[in-house]
C-alpha cells in the first residue's frame, strides 16, 4: 500500500525536473515538483501515519523512506549543484548533502504548517517561498542567484 501511495506522488514519466535557464531556474522548478506532491492530501495523510505508527512500526518509516522519491531528488539535485559549482570554478565540498538540506529547506515549514502547525500557504505564498529558499540556498553554497527579481 506504501508503495503505491508514493508511486503516486511521483512526477509522471517524461516530465523534466532539470529544466530551465539556469541553476536558480531549476531549483524553483523542482522545489514547485517537490511541495506540489508532498503537499498532497495522500502525502500528509501518509506523513502522519508514519509519525503516529513509527514506535509501533519501526520498519514502516524505513520502507517509505526507501521508496520515496527523496534519493532521486537529492541525486538529480546534487548532480545540478555539481555542473554549476564546476562551471563557475567554484568549491562545494559534499553536493548530495547540499542537496539533501535544499531538500529540507524546501519541504519542513510549509509542510508543517499543512498539517496544522500554523496556517497553511497558499499558492502565492508556496512560490515565494520556493524563490525564497532558492536564493538563501544558493548563496549560503556560494553559488549566488543569476538572476534578478
Amino acid at each position: 500500500m506504501v508503495h503505491r501511495i508514493v508511486d503516486r506522488l511521483r512526477p509522471p514519466v517524461g516530465v523534466p525536473l532539470i529544466e530551465g535557464a539556469d541553476l536558480t531556474q531549476v531549483l524553483e522548478r523542482l522545489a514547485g515538483i517537490i511541495l506540489g506532491a508532498a503537499l498532497t492530501p495522500q502525502a500528509l495523510a501518509l506523513h502522519r501515519l508514519i509519525i503516529a505508527e513509527s514506535s509501533r512500526f519501526p520498519d514502516l518509516a524505513g520502507v517509505v523512506h526507501r521508496a520515496a522519491a527523496a534519493y532521486e531528488a537529492i541525486r538529480l539535485i546534487a548532480g545540478a549543484l555539481e555542473r554549476e559549482a564546476r562551471s563557475r570554478k567554484a568549491a562545494l565540498p559534499n553536493p548530495a548533502f547540499s542537496a539533501e538540506l535544499f531538500l529540507h529547506m524546501v519541504l519542513t515549514i510549509p509542510q508543517r504548517r499543512a498539517m496544522g502547525l500554523g496556517a497553511p500557504m497558499g499558492p502565492a505564498e508556496l512560490r515565494q517561498w520556493s524563490r525564497d529558499v532558492v536564493r538563501l540556498f544558493l548563496n549560503g553554497c556560494g553559488l549566488p542567484t543569476t538572476r534578478r527579481r
